[in-house]
């Protein structure tokens, strides 16, 4: 009876042990930015930024308006980057993650500064 209840008690932990192995990290918080250039050139000019920071496009989709580019120095870095509007207004949004976790929006805030400034619009 010891024996089994052992064993019991040991399949029991190993679920459990397992099961916390099992969780996956929460999505990341995008940030978020209305420019006033069109969606195809806002695309265009973050694409070429993020390579110029040593990222590689891993995919991009112009007419989707998304782009998903990893760096691949340790722990791993990963952004994804949506751009939706017409006419000349863009929203941006953008996410990333380090090492499988989500990186805080005001990390991207760099980023979307050096954008903007690439886009020719300035505060």
């Amino acid at each position: 009876m010891i024996k089994r209840l052992s064993v019991v008690s040991t399949a029991v932990l190993m679920s459990l042990w397992l099961g916390g192995c099992a969780t996956t990290a929460p999505p990341a918080e995008p940030r978020e930015l209305v420019f006033e250039t069109p969606p195809a050139v806002t695309l265009e000019t973050a694409v070429a930024l993020l390579m110029e920071r040593g990222y590689v496009i891993r995919h991009a989709d112009g007419q989707l308006g998304r782009a998903e580019a990893v760096l691949s120095r340790w722990p791993g870095y990963s952004v994804e980057l949506n751009v939706e509007g017409e006419g000349n207004t863009s929203r941006v949004s953008v996410s990333a993650t380090r090492g499988g976790r989500p990186l805080t929006p005001q990390t991207l805030d760099p980023f979307l500064v050096d954008l903007r400034s690439r886009l020719g619009l300035f505060l």
